[in-house]
Formats: C-alpha cells, structure tokens, sequence
C-alpha cells in the first residue's frame, strides 16, 4: 500500500516511514501543509497520515480542504494535542483515527491496518461476516466462536475481546488499545479488568486442545497469530 505521510518533524517522519516499510509500505513524504494537500491530490495513497501542527497549512485545515475537495481517502492523525476537545475537533474535520504522540510502532501499525482494511471492506461495499486465525473462528452474524470446529461459549466481554485480537491477528495488540476498544476507556483504570478477562478468555479458548491461542509479548501487550 501506498501511504503518505505529512509530517514536519524529520525525526518522527523518519520513524514512521521505517515502521511502515517493514511492513511493505511504500511511503511519500511531504513536509507542509500545503506540499500534503498537492501530493494527496495526486490520489494514489491509501491513507493519509497527517500530524497536526504543520507549517504553511495546519493538519485540520489541511484535513478540511482535502474532504471538501472529494478526497475520501483514509486519515489518521498524529498530535501531541491529546485532550478529548483535541480529539473530538480532529475527528469532526474528517480524520478517520486520532493518535496521540508519544506513541508504540505495535500501536501505529495496528490503527494503520485497521483503517486499511476497513478501507478494503468499504471498497467492495461488503464487510466480512467471518473472522479466522489458525484454527480459530468467529462468526460476527451468530456472535459464536469455533477452534477445531467445537464451539466456545463466550460472554459478551469476551467475544468483543476476542473480536478485536483477531481483528489484528498477527500483530501487537497493546493493554491501552484494549481498553480504548474493548472497553471504551481512554483512563487507565486501577482495576486488572483487561487481565481478568484475558485468563478467562484464554482457559475458554484453550480448554481440552494443545498450544495456546493468545501469547503474551512481555511489556508490549497480546497478539493472536494468523
């Protein structure tokens, strides 16, 4: 895929671009504001990164011109800005997702993928009904969960758990995107609620079959494997 990314900082722009090529992106670069908006005209990219403090055409208004323009691409925004009045001002100009800086590469790359592949969903006007990794199955229709053809009887918690680590298979999936996702929280709460629900996740999943289904990335977070 290719993703351009409107990011005046050098350093950031260059860690970005390192994280995305690893995953066979191919990234353009464009420094301001208004440099942004003329690549993104071109629309060959299949999202749009865009930090929000620019030279010459600030990220909002820069997002502004390109949806009044037509420009539908996907569009995921970067800013140190991260007060919920920040976040809200940010999505209503059209950004798709909203990422707060200091962040993970595991996070980054998880909202890129999220975003295009909710972009190919769009693309073919129909959205998946099934979600499978390994032996693993879930029905989003019937809201049943299957690993080697048994069915596991998840409550409601769990299955959204569950949904959200294969909606990201392969990939980190960190203790903060869970509870921003799963549980609609952007506090860190004093409870071990993602844990909790995690080991009992987990005894379903694995109960009576060999090798586990959710591993554990020591201080990086969860991932299921494709």
């Amino acid at each position: 895929m290719t993703i351009l990314l409107v990011e005046d900082d050098a350093k950031t722009a260059l860690y970005v671009t390192e994280a995305l090529q690893k995953q066979a992106h191919i990234v353009r670069w464009a420094v301001t504001g208004s440099d942004g908006f003329l690549q993104a005209r071109q629309n060959d990219a299949s999202l749009i990164i865009i930090d929000r403090m620019l030279p010459c055409l600030d990220g909002l208004s820069l997002l502004r011109q390109l949806r009044e323009d037509g420009c539908q691409t996907p569009t995921l925004m970067l800013t140190a800005m991260a007060d919920t009045d920040d976040r809200v001002e940010g999505l209503e100009a059209g950004a798709d997702d909203y990422l707060g800086k200091p962040f993970a590469v595991a996070e980054l790359l998880a909202r890129v993928n999220a975003l295009l592949r909710r972009s190919r969903y769009r693309g073919h006007d129909k959205a998946p009904t099934w979600l499978r990794a390994g032996n693993l199955e879930l029905d989003l229709i019937s809201r049943k969960v299957f690993r080697g053809g048994k069915e596991i009887d998840l409550q409601q918690q769990e299955f959204r758990l569950l949904q959200y680590l294969m909606e990201n298979a392969g990939r980190i999936v960190t203790r903060s995107m869970l509870l921003e996702n799963v549980w609609d929280l952007e506090f860190e709460p004093k409870s071990n609620i993602v844990e909790s629900h995690m080991s009992r996740l987990r005894a379903k999943l694995d109960r009576g079959v060999s090798g586990e289904t959710i591993h554990t990335v020591r201080g990086a977070g969860y991932t299921i494997h494709t």
